[in-house]
């Protein structure tokens, strides 16, 4: 590390520039990192907040919580292999809300739950809904952009039935839509309403059903579920309408930026290696050996990778912090050393073809070169 450390400090303008290269490709990987997370949370928060390890759905709804429709007889079912409380049913429903009186239209997603069970979400604001409430519902604080607050009457384009806003819920979306929470009361009435060829309100369908189950559980529940499937969270998060689609774009576009990240640095310090060509034959014919050259290559690189990622990360905190609330935006710890770990590994990969220069640095032709 003498070395490095030497010509770090001899050529201060020349290594400025390339921590300075090293620093915006770095920045724009953890950037678009943390936009790829941030989007995957909010196009599935709904699910991803839910405590359950599994879901029951319909065979043939090829995951979909919209196509799938379950019974009660497969509620019952559920109970009786994990327990009353570890099978919670669960509908959902794509609609437009409007709020009385006004003209603006709201793409939202429609949860209906018992509120009494561990899928209730945290109310942040105002107030609480029962089982036994009618007319109300909690809502994702996004729909406050739009001018909704407590107490607002948001109406159903389809049906027309209106509920009232009675509290406030925090990063509850699906598919990229807000979502809104109601018993199975006021779910009962709405389908009432929505659905062909039922015409007695009092039969419950559900489009799935929430578990807290063991694998043992899982698959006993297998053999007694026939035409019903059994998946876990993940699984049903990836089957969010868009969910795949999206995540599988930004990971080739991160993918990419680490490959280009790599050619990057190879070439930068490839090109400075062959500059000191010389230097490195005058080291090998006084003695120096290949492996401590090539360790001072190596070093010289860390500590240019390290530090870049130092000043990124400082940056990042400062966009984060001056994002609108508004734009899907996440770096958990855990992903941000993940990535800079990745980084360091992809600058040293970047560094082998220095290393193989030095290695093969002749000292007779080097030495012959810097005289001629």
């Amino acid at each position: 590390m003498y070395l490095a450390l030497r010509e770090l400090r001899f050529a201060k303008t020349r290594y400025v520039m390339v921590v300075t290269i090293m620093l915006l490709v770095s920045f724009l990987v953890l950037f678009v990192t943390g936009l790829a997370n941030g989007l995957a949370y909010a196009n599935a928060s709904s699910i991803k907040n839910m405590s359950a390890s599994h879901f029951i759905l319909e065979k043939d709804s090829d995951r979909r919580f919209g196509r799938s429709q379950l019974t009660e007889t497969d509620l019952a079912t559920a109970r009786s292999v994990v327990g009353e409380n570890k099978a919670v049913p669960l509908s959902i429903r794509m609609t437009t809300l409007t709020e009385k009186g006004l003209s603006l239209k709201s793409e939202v997603t429609m949860f209906a739950i018992d509120m009494t069970s561990w899928l209730a979400p945290k109310v942040v604001e105002g107030q609480n809904i029962t089982n036994n409430t009618q007319g109300q519902v909690l809502v994702d604080h996004k729909l406050q952009d739009g001018g909704i607050k407590i107490g607002s009457i948001l109406v159903d384009q389809m049906t027309g039935m209106s509920w009232t806003v009675s509290g406030f819920v925090s990063n509850e979306s699906y598919s990229h839509t807000p979502s809104v929470f109601m018993n199975e009361k006021d779910w009962q009435k709405l389908q009432g309403l929505t659905s062909v060829g039922i015409q007695d309100s009092s039969v419950k369908l559900y489009n799935a059903i929430a578990l807290k189950a063991k694998g043992s559980q899982v698959a006993q529940l297998s053999s007694k579920l026939m035409d019903s499937e059994i998946i876990s969270k993940s699984s049903t998060v990836a089957a969010v309408p868009g969910y795949k689609e999206e995540q599988s774009s930004l990971l080739m576009m991160i993918a990419f930026l680490y490959v280009i990240s790599a050619m990057v640095l190879a070439v930068f310090f490839y090109v400075i290696t062959i500059q000191k060509t010389s230097q490195f034959g005058i080291l090998k014919a006084i003695g120096v050996r290949t492996g401590y050259l090539a360790r001072n290559v190596v070093g010289q690189v860390l500590l240019l990778t390290i530090g870049s990622l130092a000043i990124s990360l400082g940056l990042i905190r400062v966009v984060y912090a001056a994002l609108p609330s508004s734009m899907p935006f996440q770096l958990h710890p855990s992903t941000l050393m993940l990535s800079c770990s990745l980084f360091i590994v992809t600058a040293i990969l970047g560094s082998l073809l220095s290393v193989v220069k030095v290695a093969r640095t002749d000292a007779l032709d080097a030495i012959g070169r810097a005289t001629a």
